[in-house]
């Protein structure tokens, strides 16, 4: 007991210094005051524990500093991506809008819908994320909602149960280590049927504005103030969510990729990106252009490009094995051997 008591008082010295919100630094000082020493044992004390550093690890009040400048934003978004001009020119009307409001300094009355991807799986709608975060300069959190069945791994869990633990939201937000990151919600359409109307009602909580600056965590139990987030949501299609996060969303519509975008895409972003990846030398492996239709619908029309990025992925697989095993190159892609290369 005397340990337990020796560490509960080292954690009061924590929160002291820790330069926490003055009704945070409060609620934590209150709670250890009133427990008392732990009487769990173990298990009750490593609880305390973990869930005060949990709190003093966040960024309370600590924003990204954003970069504010539109012309970089359409260097990266080329960079990036082929084609999707219209999607572009609606991320930088967005993001104008966005840096207008933080000049004139009132980027605190400042709500914009949420951007939402919709479209099908390929088109870009992650990474067009990713993207936006790097131009903004802030960190990017994914959060994965397909078969997402319990509105408690969002929201959290009370510390009054075992196993309780906080929700990804907050997680988030301490990974980040900033208040003010991209939280990227991906494929939220693709929640569990049967908690489909809780877990909308905790993104309603989350996009609005009136809403997420007191957002309730109920393992952490004060409100986290989200109003600085950027939100972004992906979704491959409308219909399972709900009208009352649809009316917080700006939704975007990915367009399908022509065949001449795709090789365009293949060749110039995606082969070289694997490449690097996959140790290959640039200069050792070369695809006729005539084999590159066989590349682009090796199973028929796919209107994105991820079947495309695995393809070159195993291709280029191929091509470092075959280099380690002592084969020289260089490596030639043809119609004649593609299977060789493609095969499993």
């Amino acid at each position: 007991m005397d340990s337990a008591r020796v560490s509960v008082e080292q954690l009061k010295i924590k929160i002291s210094q820790a330069g926490l919100p003055k009704e945070i630094e409060e609620k934590l000082l209150n709670i250890l005051q009133f427990s008392g020493p732990p009487t769990g044992g173990g298990a009750e004390l490593a609880s305390l524990i973990s869930y005060v550093e949990f709190v003093l690890a966040l960024p309370f009040n600590k924003y990204s500093q954003d970069i504010l400048d539109i012309n970089r934003t359409k260097q990266i978004l080329d960079k990036n991506h082929y084609g999707l001009q219209s999607v572009k020119d609606r991320i930088l009307e967005y993001l104008s809008v966005l840096i207008l409001h933080k000049q004139s300094g009132q980027e605190n009355d400042f709500h914009a819908p949420i951007l939402a991807f919709i479209g099908l799986v390929g088109t870009g709608k992650t990474s067009l994320a990713y993207s936006i975060a790097e131009s903004l300069g802030r960190p990017l959190i994914r959060i994965p909602f397909g078969g997402l069945g319990d509105p408690a791994s969002l929201r959290g869990q009370s510390r009054l149960r075992p196993d309780s633990e906080p929700g990804q939201i907050i997680k988030a937000i301490q990974a980040a280590k900033v208040s003010s990151p991209v939280i990227l919600l991906d494929e939220i359409d693709r929640v569990a049927v049967e908690h489909r109307v809780d877990i909308m009602g905790v993104l309603v909580e989350l996009l609005d504005p009136a809403q997420n600056q007191a957002f309730l965590d109920h393992y952490l139990d004060f409100p986290y103030d989200l109003s600085q987030v950027l939100f972004i949501a992906t979704a491959n299609n409308t219909g399972n969510i709900a009208t009352a996060v649809l009316d917080r969303l700006e939704p975007i519509v990915m367009p399908s990729y022509s065949d001449g975008e795709k090789l365009v895409i293949g060749r110039d972003y995606l082969l070289p990106k694997t490449l690097k990846e996959s140790g290959v030398d640039p200069g050792s492996l070369t695809i006729d252009q005539t084999t590159w239709p066989q590349i682009l619908r090796p199973l028929g029309f796919d209107s994105g490009i991820r079947s495309l990025s695995r393809s070159l992925q195993t291709i280029c697989r191929k091509v470092a094995r075959k280099k380690v095993e002592g084969e020289v190159g260089p490596f030639r892609i043809t119609g004649e051997n593609l299977g060789e290369y493609l095969g499993g």
